[in-house]
């Protein structure tokens, strides 16, 4: 009963910071740094599932996430690895 209490504790706290280790961390791509709710969504899923040890650590986070870059959901890879560069592109035109 106590482990339950502390990995909820641990994941309320964990929850906020995540979205701050996540979003405005430099990852592979700064592009990642803008927090829009709409990657916090597309993270925080995979977060809780492969890195959940390493919250509250921002770095340690992004650290995991990086790491098992392949395991991510699509949303959270694309969060992390930012824009293809043919996104980029249109977007400078």
């Amino acid at each position: 009963m106590m482990l339950k209490v502390k990995l909820s504790i641990k994941l309320v706290i964990g929850t906020g910071l995540l979205t701050m280790a996540v979003l405005t961390s430099h990852s592979r791509v700064s592009s990642a740094e803008s927090g829009t709710p709409e990657q916090q969504a597309a993270c925080t899923p995979d977060v809780l599932t492969l890195c959940l040890f390493d919250i509250p650590n921002e770095e340690r986070i992004v650290a995991c996430l990086n790491r098992k870059i392949a395991q991510l959901s699509p949303a959270c890879r694309a969060v992390i690895e930012g824009p293809s560069p043919d996104k980029k592109e249109r977007a400078k035109s």
